[in-house]
């Protein structure tokens, strides 16, 4: 059983200290270390209302036996609309140890903002020593460092500083576990630099040609469409409301991609060094890879690539599916490229079974599409025997 008191001296000022008793113990607690099991303390002249926050006895009890300083509590960030960045970046505080929990403040009074343990997105000012995160301010050009060099936004800037400890902590794996750092620099790239990119203004391409497609599904958009409408009541409430869906929407996301990485990406890589080391075995031309199954090979094959040197490049890979015939898939010129260093033949296009057996004098054929990117046949021989023919013949678009 918990129990705060206020002192009577102090019912018209903020109280320096709260009358605490948990179970038998009691004791004078400062005021400020009080947050941590107390969600919010709302002082009026006439009273103080807070919120219980959860709390373990262990919790509690260690700080009323006379701990210095327990871990910060508090999360400010401004209030008003919402946008991606700032939604991840406090969920990304709230899976660290020091931040965990944490009570989100939304405001732009520097008053309220002083009283809060960490200030992400508002402030002006970017200061590690002092917790403060903003990325707003004249001058400010940080970048997360490893050759990247899109500014930073909130997210980023809590990403940079505490992203390893997320990492590990998420993933439940020590931090300093050599996988860590792999998975941190990962996240980086393909998850927390596009919320930089989009939260600076940054275009993905440099082209002054009209786009072709719009697209409105990515996760600062939808982040974006959480704010309340033009035509929507705006209040306070509301807005705590959508933004507390935002971080969960944006924290969602994050741990999903975080775990694929972590449990299945990343688990794929000895799969691809396999199938680079064995090329030759494969086919004399070293030029085709077999793979023991379906995997995410491609970014794994492009970074073993280049830190082999590896030359000739490898034109096809060829992988079981789930229901035991074999796939070929021509190896595109980028992971996420729709054009290919050699795609299979344009005569095969398009053309399914018996009429592709015929065309490509190969037996046993299923299909090749009409991009001309994957095909397929009943067995590994009559796979391996549509790429190495593919090797040869010249592709003509």
């Amino acid at each position: 059983r918990l129990q705060i008191k206020i002192p009577r001296s102090s019912a018209s000022d903020r109280p320096s200290s709260l009358d605490v008793t948990l179970g038998f113990r009691r004791c004078m607690l400062p005021a400020h270390l009080a947050r941590s099991f107390v969600t919010e303390l709302v002082y009026h002249p006439a009273r103080l209302r807070f919120k219980a926050n959860a709390y373990s006895p262990r919790t509690a009890t260690r700080c009323m036996s006379g701990t210095k300083r327990m871990a910060p509590t508090t999360i400010g960030t401004h209030d008003g609309s919402f946008h991606c960045d700032e939604a991840l970046g406090c969920f990304l505080l709230q899976q660290t140890s020091a931040y965990s929990g944490g009570e989100i403040v939304r405001s732009r009074d520097p008053e309220v903002l002083a009283t809060c343990d960490v200030v992400i997105d508002v402030g002006a000012t970017y200061d590690l020593s002092k917790n403060k995160f903003d990325h707003h301010q004249k001058g400010f050009t940080e970048v997360f460092g490893f050759g990247f060099t899109t500014k930073l936004s909130s997210a980023g800037l809590v990403y940079k500083h505490f992203g390893r400890e997320i990492v590990a902590n998420v993933l439940g794996w020590k931090q300093g576990d050599e996988r860590v750092e792999k998975i941190f620099l990962k996240m980086y790239k393909t998850f927390i630099e596009a919320v930089d990119a989009n939260d600076n203004g940054v275009n993905q391409y440099d082209t002054d040609a009209p786009q072709k497609y719009e697209v409105n599904t990515s996760l600062p958009s939808r982040v974006g469409k959480l704010n309340p409408a033009w035509n929507e009541p705006f209040t306070p409430e509301s807005q705590v409301t959508q933004f507390r869906m935002a971080m969960e929407m944006t924290g969602a996301e994050f741990v999903d991609a975080l775990k694929y990485y972590g449990e299945s990406w990343l688990l794929a890589r000895g799969h691809v060094v396999q199938a680079l080391d064995e090329a030759k075995t494969t086919h004399p031309s070293g030029e085709i890879l077999k793979l023991p199954g379906y995997c995410p090979w491609k970014e794994h094959l492009f970074e073993l690539e280049a830190e082999r040197g590896t030359d000739p490049l490898p034109k096809y890979a060829l992988y079981e599916d789930t229901g035991g015939a074999w796939r070929i898939q021509a190896i595109p010129l980028t992971p996420n490229s729709f054009e290919n260093r050699k795609p299979l033949p344009k005569a095969w296009q398009g053309i399914r079974d018996g009429a592709l057996d015929a065309v490509s004098g190969i037996d046993g054929c299923v299909f090749v599409h009409a991009a001309g990117f994957i095909g397929g046949n009943k067995t590994y021989e009559g796979a391996l025997a549509m790429a190495a023919k593919a090797l040869t013949i010249e592709y003509v678009k």
